[in-house]
């Protein structure tokens, strides 16, 4: 495998080895096209024309199966196999064994390799560990290009977009730097098991060493959350489940190097399968151990960041963003979470992130131009001069913005006809409640529970979830905090729930519906919030409220918990407010004493906009075709805030509109005197807010309401007038 030679000439030479050790009368690897497509790209015994002639999608015949579940399959009888597909051109007809393990690295499958044979038989243990060893050095060979030829390489020199998901905000325009160690192994296997494991311990030694003095390094000052991220990385690195699978796999006759690589890819190929979400997302914390311990073991080091780096990669953990602080611009992960260690880290580094950029890693390449959208959740890899000059000049303007916004930090929001709009940050760490000064904001318009409940393996006990909830308040220094009970279901599935099948998760059993089912979680996070408010004021939410019953219940099971709370002898709030969030249009048309019973409304834009519109928030395709400024949904919001005023409910809107210049104007016109977003939208909206009259937003809104359209054309206009574009 390391002889020289073109790519072509390798495959060749590969599959003559492989067949000649094992006595297989076939020997044949399938190398991915494309995203969906397997091609044939060497043999020894199947018919030579059929090279980069025979393809295969994922799934399609048994090679096809392997690559789609990454896992291996044996047969002795492979014609009557299920999934079998005859393919003419290859001749492979006259063989009845089959073998076939995936050529994969660290979970990315990059091919089949495949052995055949006549005669009915059996492929023992040791000839599919073999060939999966053999299977991953091939994986390191094609990844480094060193098995890409003109007949099947894909040339990555275009322009390409990727639509993830913003995780940390900010935007940056930097080069590729892909994060993943390669590896030049010349013999994967060793007859010295012995030194192999010496060499393995002691590199194990030194990277439990190095992350201990990671988590020791400013532990006490950090953020609960922060802490809490450093402990689990810690935690994993002295996993002696883990050392003893690197033991096991050594003892097999192969080089630490290639150990570290089998045991992550096999954890990985069953994690990435997992149900449970927190298993998912700490396959990122174990993807980069694996990665410090392949340095270590190569002498490889640390890698070289070039300057205004930006890492690309599959998964990242909480270490190497550590490591690499103050020397990358931004990060884009195919994998990852708003909610992953990863993601809590980049945030209090103030690194733009993006994550869930499908396919990246495959494409892109060491050097190449990138843009990173933090706040849109984008990538631009490769980017044509106009998108980079347009870029240049946002993230000048936005640096210029910035000083404008610091500047007003400490004045209200008040419009130059002297109307007064409260904004409001969400939250969902105690990581981000220090922006709450930082930007110069009035709270905290919603404060997400359910991320305590997401990051656990297990339900976190009353007295962490109450010693949270008081440290919140304590970091807001008398700030008014709404907190949101807990918002799960839908795209947010507790690691330790069951979670029901739906065919409409966003419609299904999610949000208070749970909590109205589940009265024993509702009760002790009830129990909590007021343990942990103890005599302060405390604001609580409950999502997604359909019909007003559901709040009523709700209700007497948090003011029933207070009455129990009191009698024995606990302190607890004397001032409770108790809102609802409307976020179904059900709830717009409820009963005037409703609006009059609740403490306070939370419009959540977000999920009402989905529902009003009939379109799925999370599909790109129709979520920006509906514009949130048309003149429907102006008009619906208008008569919310009509009816919330007769019966003197405070109301506020929260979600991606209110942190919008353009959007935040027109939902003020309408009647809103509360608004609540990312604590990054605070500095643009409040500029936007100081610089127009209140009376010329409503005239532009009920101008749109009555010709149709969407008032976003007049609004801008207004802004534009203003200078506050």
């Amino acid at each position: 495998m390391a002889e020289p030679g073109d790519p072509q000439t390798r495959l060749d030479r590969i599959v003559s080895v492989i067949a000649n050790n094992m006595v297989a009368e076939v020997c044949s690897i399938y190398l991915r096209r494309d995203e969906a497509t397997l091609e044939l790209c060497a043999t020894q015994g199947l018919r030579a024309e059929a090279v980069h002639r025979t393809r295969l999608r994922l799934g399609q015949g048994l090679v096809g199966q392997i690559a789609a579940r990454a896992a291996p399959f044996s047969t002795a009888d492979a014609p009557h196999a299920d999934g079998f597909e005859y393919r003419p051109e290859t001749g492979e007809e006259i063989y009845s064994s089959f073998c076939g393990v995936p050529i994969q690295r660290l979970g990315k499958v990059m091919g089949v390799l495949v052995v055949q044979n006549a005669v009915a038989r059996e492929y023992t243990e040791d000839e599919i560990d073999a060939l999966e060893v053999i299977a991953m050095v091939i994986a390191e060979m094609a990844d480094a290009g060193r098995l890409t030829s003109e007949g099947f390489d894909l040339e990555r020199v275009a322009a390409k977009t990727y639509q993830g998901v913003a995780a940390s905000d900010g935007a940056a325009i930097g080069v590729v730097h892909l994060h993943e160690p390669k590896l030049a192994i010349s013999n994967p296997f060793t007859d010295d098991v012995a030194g192999e494991r010496a060499r393995l311990d002691a590199a194990m030694t030194d990277l439990r060493g190095e992350v201990d003095e990671l988590v020791a390094a400013d532990f006490s000052s950090a953020p609960a959350e922060y802490r809490d991220v450093l402990q689990a990385y810690r935690m994993f690195a002295h996993d002696k489940g883990w050392l003893r699978r690197l033991h096991e796999a050594v003892a097999a006759g192969v080089v630490a190097e290639v150990a570290v690589e089998r045991v992550q890819s096999d954890a990985r190929s069953r994690m990435e399968r997992a149900d449970n979400p927190y298993l998912r997302d700490r396959l990122h914390d174990l993807d980069d151990l694996a990665n410090r311990l392949l340095r270590r073991l190569t002498g490889a080091g640390a890698e070289e960041t070039p300057e205004h780096a930006v890492l690309v990669c599959r998964t990242i953990g909480p270490g190497e963003l550590l490591d690499r602080d103050g020397r990358i611009d931004a990060v884009v992960m195919e994998e990852g979470a708003v909610g992953s260690h990863a993601a809590i880290v980049a945030r209090a580094l103030a690194i733009p992130l993006v994550v869930g950029a499908e396919l990246i890693v495959a494409e892109a390449q060491n050097g190449d131009q990138i843009i990173v959208d933090g706040d849109r959740g984008e990538a631009f890899l490769r980017p044509p001069e106009n998108l980079l000059e347009a870029y240049r000049e946002k993230i000048a303007s936005a640096e210029e913005a910035q000083s404008r916004y610091r500047a007003i930090r400490s004045q209200p929001a008040e419009t130059r006809d002297g109307v007064n709009v409260e904004l409001h940050i969400n939250a969902g760490l105690i990581s981000d409640l220090p922006n709450l000064f930082d930007v110069g904001a009035d709270g905290v318009g919603l404060y997400r529970t359910e991320l305590q409940f997401l990051s656990r393996p297990t339900l976190p006990r009353r007295a962490d979830q109450a010693a949270l909830y008081g440290r919140v308040l304590d970091v807001a220094q008398g700030a008014p905090v709404a907190f949101r009970t807990l918002d799960i279901g839908s795209d947010k599935v507790l690691p330790y729930m069951k979670r029901p099948v739906e065919e409409n998760p966003a419609l299904g059993w999610r949000a208070i519906r749970v909590g109205l089912d589940k009265p024993f979680a509702l009760k002790m996070q009830a129990q909590a919030l007021l343990r942990g408010a103890g005599a302060r004021p405390l604001k609580v939410m409950f999502p997604l409220i359909a019909a007003e019953a559901e709040f009523y219940a709700a209700r007497d099971i948090l003011t029933g918990t207070r009455a129990r709370l009191r009698r024995l002898g606990h302190t607890v709030p004397e001032r409770l407010e108790i809102g609802a969030m409307l976020e179904t249009p059900a709830l717009a048309y409820a009963s005037d004493q409703f609006f009059r019973d609740v403490d306070f409304l939370s419009v959540g834009g977000n999920d009402l906009m989905q529902f009003f519109f009939a379109a799925d928030r999370g599909n790109e395709q129709v979520r920006r075709r509906y514009d949130a400024l048309s003149a429907p949904f102006l008009a619906f919001l208008r008569d919310i805030v009509a009816r919330a005023d007769a019966a003197g409910a405070p109301i506020s809107f929260c979600g991606e509109a209110a942190g919008k210049a353009e959007d935040a104007v027109a939902l003020a016109g309408i009647g809103f005197r509360a608004l609540s977003m990312r604590p990054a939208s605070i500095g643009r909206v409040k500029y936007a807010l100081r610089a127009i009259e209140i009376g010329a937003a409503r005239a532009a809104v009920e101008a749109a309401i009555r010709e149709g359209g969407s008032a976003r054309p007049a609004i801008r206009g207004l802004l534009a007038r203003a200078g506050a574009l």
